[in-house]
């Protein structure tokens, strides 16, 4: 389970589901001269308490639930998410109704009202919220990579001082007193590459931060035709280096580094 791919969606529905726990407990209807009780008591609320709170707490828990298992995974022939969606509706729909069939006697409670806010987000989110840009965005954002920080005390490294003569710098040699300074060591030619070498990431290249619009298998560095994971949209990975023009090495949260042959359409961070 990764808490890191629950959306801004997510959220709405994970509060969704607290402010119609709270609605349960309060007054459903009010009367000035009665102490009335909660959607609980079941004598008094009727059918409120299984069509409007625990069907709402039921779709709540399939679509959260439908994050963290495969598409593949159906009930009655309907992915968990088609379950959630029409539990949220219904219970939508039973709120509705219990507003306004409110005896006239009686005045509606914070409960009622509550709850019916409550669904109604909670079907608003899950008929369209994969409509609205801002809640497609992650729920809880990866942490930057730190940078390297040298320990207290340690060496400089070569090349790495502040201009300073012997510091940081490598030595330059110093001619006797008197006499002319010796020529400099030229330096022996490179060796020519192999041409089959691996292919090393383009100088100029730097990590940044990705996520995929739609779920993207992530194959090994050997070329092997066997995905060792599936990056899933709303979740940041770590580019790593790049072949050619369309190929990243990713890098996923558990360290496992791969290939991702389609890069088209990706969000940079």
């Amino acid at each position: 389970m990764n808490i890191r791919s629950l959306t801004r969606g997510d959220g709405v529905v994970i509060g969704a589901a607290v402010l119609l726990f709270i609605a349960s407990f309060l007054d459903f209807y009010s009367s000035p001269r009665l102490d009335m009780p909660s959607a609980w008591d079941t004598d008094f609320s009727g059918l409120a308490l299984p069509t409007v709170f625990l069907v709402g707490f039921l779709a709540a828990g399939l679509l959260l639930s439908a994050r963290f298992q495969p598409e593949s995974r159906k009930v009655a022939g309907l992915p968990l998410q088609a379950w959630g969606t029409v539990l949220a509706v219904s219970a939508l729909w039973a709120s509705l109704w219990v507003l306004i069939t409110c005896p006239s006697q009686l005045d509606l409670g914070a409960g009622s009202v509550l709850s019916f806010l409550a669904t109604l987000a909670l079907a608003g989110v899950t008929l369209f919220g994969a409509k609205v840009p801002a809640l497609a965005g992650q729920l809880v954002a990866d942490p930057k990579p730190a940078a390297a920080v040298p320990p207290y005390g340690g060496q400089p490294q070569p090349g790495a001082g502040y201009g300073y003569p012997g510091y940081g710098n490598t030595p330059q040699p110093v001619p006797p007193y008197g006499g002319a300074p010796e020529p400099a060591a030229t330096p022996a030619p490179a060796a020519p590459q192999d041409n089959g070498a691996a292919q090393t990431p383009p100088a100029d290249f730097t990590p940044f931060w990705f996520a995929v619009p739609v779920a993207r298998p992530l194959y090994a560095e050997d070329g092997s035709h066997t995905p060792i994971a599936e990056l899933a949209p709303g979740t940041w990975y770590l580019a790593v280096e790049q072949h050619g023009a369309a190929t990243l090495v990713a890098q996923t949260q558990d360290g496992r580094r791969g290939v991702l042959n389609d890069t088209s359409g990706i969000q940079r961070g």
